[in-house]
């Protein structure tokens, strides 16, 4: 069944805002609620509700999750990965609490089939540090600018002369 108040594209920047770089996701959300996108995208900040994810995306054609990425050298890394590559089959009897973004792509497609977005895309921001912290570190408020120019420029169309 068909959800009738999904957008077309479904943006989610998931993240704990209160571990550091952690909350990029978050804050490419904010950054594009300040933009002027179509009417038909809906942005989502889900924190670390991988459930969310799925449920939002439902109906959806497109689909797009911002998330951090454990450091590994290269804080402020932007990495842009097909969901079907990320996707990830929970493992049995994971709590709710464990239930992550990766998992909702997987489940999401099991449960809602073809009304479930596949055309996902992932952008992962390399974190510089995920302690207690609610500020972003330098490299990765530069890669949250970058990656929001990016999905504002990739939705809006422009005007036909």
């Amino acid at each position: 069944m068909a959800n009738l108040d999904a957008p077309a594209t479904a943006i989610i920047g998931c993240g704990n805002i209160n571990r550091g770089d952690d909350g990029a996701g978050p804050a490419v959300i904010a950054r594009l609620a300040a933009e002027d996108l179509p009417s038909d995208v809906a942005l989502l900040d889900a924190g670390t509700d991988g459930m969310a994810v799925m449920y939002r995306a439902r109906g959806a054609q497109q689909l797009i999750v911002i998330d951090a990425r454990e450091p590994e050298g290269k804080p402020g890394a932007i990495y842009e990965v097909p969901g079907d590559v990320l996707a990830a089959e929970p493992v049995h009897g994971v709590g709710l609490h464990a239930f992550r973004w990766d998992n909702a792509l997987f489940v999401g497609r099991k449960i809602f089939g073809d009304d479930f977005p596949s055309d996902v895309q992932v952008y992962l921001i390399e974190a510089q540090t995920l302690d207690y912290a609610t500020e972003l570190s330098g490299p990765v408020v530069a890669a949250v600018e970058k990656v929001a120019a990016k999905i504002a420029a990739r939705l809006v169309i422009a005007p036909e002369a």
